[in-house]
């Protein structure tokens, strides 16, 4: 399942104030991950700890007729007083919004870059930046981003309920997508494979125009002819097919004429689908057991094929995973067309200076920050992970 992009963004992080080292570490081979014993710790207990941060509280309204009165300064907490307890529930409720089937890898990233956004996020508000503008509009802009991926993610889940009738209505109606068939084919190359010129040294010289293009006619020729010879040996060799000779001589024959210097290719094919040869040699597909198809010309080559025989795949659990990963693939498209469908887009063209398409959401930078100058040296280029 994809990740959310929210994750991306914290994982990102993890750079943040390292310095580039001088010299990349000899490699070393990584360490056994440890066991996964999450389970059998109680979903109250303390999973990170963040001392000097102090928790945010809610605040109490104050009774009805009350005056608000500022807090005494002797009551004030100081920082390292404070400190911020994240239990295993909530952790693991985070984790899971930010990348559902979240594995014991991304936890440990997650709570390596969790206690620097909860302590750099508290000193932000205590300067206020979560009431200007600017937070506001990022925050307005992500909430956006946000809900359109939830939007998605749901529609793939209803997407994803195909009930087991629809996969056997599916299967019987489209019996020919699930015809296996056992094929020779026959391959004969376009054009004859030149052997090198032998190098002589009065030939360094430069061609005059002139004999440069009696060369390339000379040369085009040689290659026509060439095409018409193979064209010629293929539909011999169709006959000769049809009429019963081995597909294995036939196709080391065809590369001995065509001057090709590897091994000739394995003619039979045990295993195929209508999905698993190009739609020009559909055809081969409406032959019977035993028939041999007329020559099909692609910009390839020349084709040959023989059916040996055919069977319809029985509907098996690798089947009914196809159908429905297949259904489940058409009702996305369908759901998500439904949902572009639905809205109409009128923009001022003086200012964007043209049309905005339809469709994907702009690529917009995601929120960086820079590394804090206590942790490395200016001169340390913050990295970011890609995201998967």
């Amino acid at each position: 399942m994809r990740k959310s992009w929210l994750l991306c963004v914290l994982l990102g992080t993890l750079a943040w104030g390292q310095a580039a080292p001088s010299a990349p570490p000899p490699p070393q081979q990584a360490p056994a991950p440890a066991p996964d014993m999450s389970a059998s710790v109680p979903a109250d207990a303390a999973v990170i700890t963040v001392n000097g941060v102090c928790a945010p509280q809610p605040k109490a309204a104050p009774a009805k007729g009350a005056t608000t009165k500022p807090a005494s300064a002797t009551t004030k907490t100081s920082p390292a007083d404070c400190k911020t307890v994240i239990t295993k529930a909530e952790f693991e409720k985070l984790a899971n919004s930010l990348a559902p089937n979240v594995t014991p890898q991304l936890k440990r990233q997650l709570a390596s870059v969790l206690p620097r956004y909860i302590a750099l996020s508290s000193e932000a508000r205590k300067e206020g930046l979560d009431k200007t503008d600017k937070f506001k509009e990022t925050v307005k802009f992500a909430q956006m981003q946000i809900l359109s991926t939830e939007l998605q993610r749901q529609v793939q889940e209803q997407a994803s309920k195909i009930s087991d009738d629809q996969i056997k209505n599916y299967y019987d109606g489209h019996q020919n997508e699930f015809e296996n068939y056992n094929v020779d084919r026959l391959f004969v190359p376009r054009n004859k494979q030149e052997a090198p010129e032998a190098k002589e040294d009065d030939k360094d010289e430069k061609l005059s125009e002139d004999a440069q293009k009696a060369k390339e006619a000379s040369d085009k020729a040689k290659m026509e002819e060439g095409e018409q010879a193979m064209t010629k040996l293929a539909d011999d060799l169709q006959k000769r097919a049809a009429a019963g000779e081995d597909f294995a001589k036939l196709q080391k024959e065809a590369y001995e004429a065509a001057g090709m210097k590897i091994e000739s290719p394995t003619v039979n094919l045990p295993s195929v689908r209508r999905t698993g040869l190009p739609p020009s040699h559909a055809s081969v597909f409406d032959l019977k057991a035993g028939e041999v198809s007329p020559v099909i010309n692609d910009a390839g080559g020349h084709y040959i094929y023989k059916v040996i025989s055919k069977e319809v795949l029985p509907l098996d659990q690798k089947l009914t995973t196809e159908i429905h990963s297949k259904l489940q693939n058409e009702n996305t498209k369908d759901m998500m067309e439904k949902l572009n469908s639905s809205f109409k887009v009128d923009t001022n063209e003086a200012y964007f200076g043209g049309p905005v398409g339809p469709g994907a959401p702009p690529h917009m930078p995601r929120p960086r920050m820079v590394t804090p100058p206590a942790q490395a040296p200016q001169s340390a280029q913050p990295t970011t992970a890609k995201p998967n």
